[in-house]
């Protein structure tokens, strides 16, 4: 069938709408982050003040009120940026959709659409994780990375609508690249969680180390929470595409493995992953160790995501994906 370059132009057009309003969005909400701090410090001493107080009628009413104002303000403006998160996704849900039907098959064929799906599951999981935990403020710090891609993605890595090649007309482009999508796009919200878990980790220990920055994030145990349940998420769907990778391997070029540049850093990740759950379960390791070991299977997945596709030489280069 014919591309439809009508729908493929409205899907650019909203990808980069997406793209525009996370920038937006990310400005807002860092805001809220320098900003609310002031705040939320204030309203914790009015609550102090009102517990060793309470025989004597609590903090006086103009304390209380100048803290409401002082969280109300960058709260507000927060709020308007989770809004603009949603509405970004939304739109860059569109894009997805509007790039299927114009080329009549997934929308992840090539580079560039593999890129859009993995930054939409990365912005749909952090709506996720600010539903569960109280870390709508640290919001910029997921959409710095997300915006970047998206901006690599939409630039150097653009591709024309088109048919793939016939390596990939098979249905386990959907089944092995959609789980690729999936993990991928997940794994970076505990990778961001586990950098900012190691600045304040170390104020917690010192608070003379980062204190500017570190003082205004969530308390360590809050970003070790987050980037373990994320982490044990996604690694079940990356393993399942690991493995439907091999089957189609042996489909498409007649071995399971070859370590083609591509499959090597995968299964590298994968081992970097599975030594990170593994040492939480049995050897109990926490802390710095433990995110350590997140950080280097999140620098694996971006290293996997772009050099690879973009440097080396191998069976996926003409694809980018897998």
């Amino acid at each position: 069938m014919p591309i439809d370059e009508t729908l493929s132009q409205y899907s650019d057009w909203l990808y980069t709408t997406a793209a525009a309003i996370y920038v937006v969005a990310l400005m807002m909400t860092l805001i809220e982050q320098g900003f609310g701090a002031k705040g939320r410090l204030a309203m914790e001493r009015a609550k102090r003040r009102s517990r060793e107080l309470v025989g004597a009628g609590g903090p006086p009413i103009e304390e209380v009120q100048t803290a409401q104002r002082e969280v109300g303000r960058p709260e507000r403006i927060g709020r308007m940026g989770a809004a603009l998160l949603v509405l970004g996704a939304l739109l860059q849900l569109s894009a997805i959709v509007l790039r299927g039907l114009a080329v009549h098959r997934a929308p992840w064929g090539n580079m560039y659409e593999y890129g859009m799906a993995v930054t939409f599951i990365t912005v749909v999981t952090w709506l996720i994780v600010m539903y569960k935990f109280p870390v709508r403020h640290l919001t910029g710090f997921l959409l710095l990375p997300v915006v970047i891609l998206m901006f690599i993605n939409g630039t150097l890595l653009y591709t024309i609508a088109a048919p793939v090649q016939p390596a990939l007309q098979s249905y386990w482009l959907v089944i092995h690249v959609s789980a690729a999508i999936i993990g991928s796009g997940v794994f970076l919200v505990p990778g961001v969680a586990s950098v900012l878990y190691l600045f304040r980790a170390a104020y917690e220990k010192d608070e003379t180390k980062f204190a500017r920055f570190a003082s205004k994030l969530p308390a360590a145990d809050v970003l070790d929470r987050i980037a373990y349940r994320t982490t044990i998420f996604a690694f079940p769907v990356f393993t399942f595409g690991v493995l439907c990778g091999a089957v189609w391997a042996e489909s498409a070029w007649g071995r399971f493995w070859g370590w083609d540049p591509k499959e090597t850093v995968a299964f590298i990740a994968w081992v970097v992953y599975a030594a990170y759950l593994h040492s939480r379960a049995t050897a109990g390791w926490r802390g710095a160790r433990a995110a350590a070991i997140n950080i280097v299977g999140f620098a694996a997945i971006i290293f996997n995501l772009f050099f690879v596709n973009l440097v080396t030489a191998g069976l996926h280069s003409y694809a980018g994906v897998g």
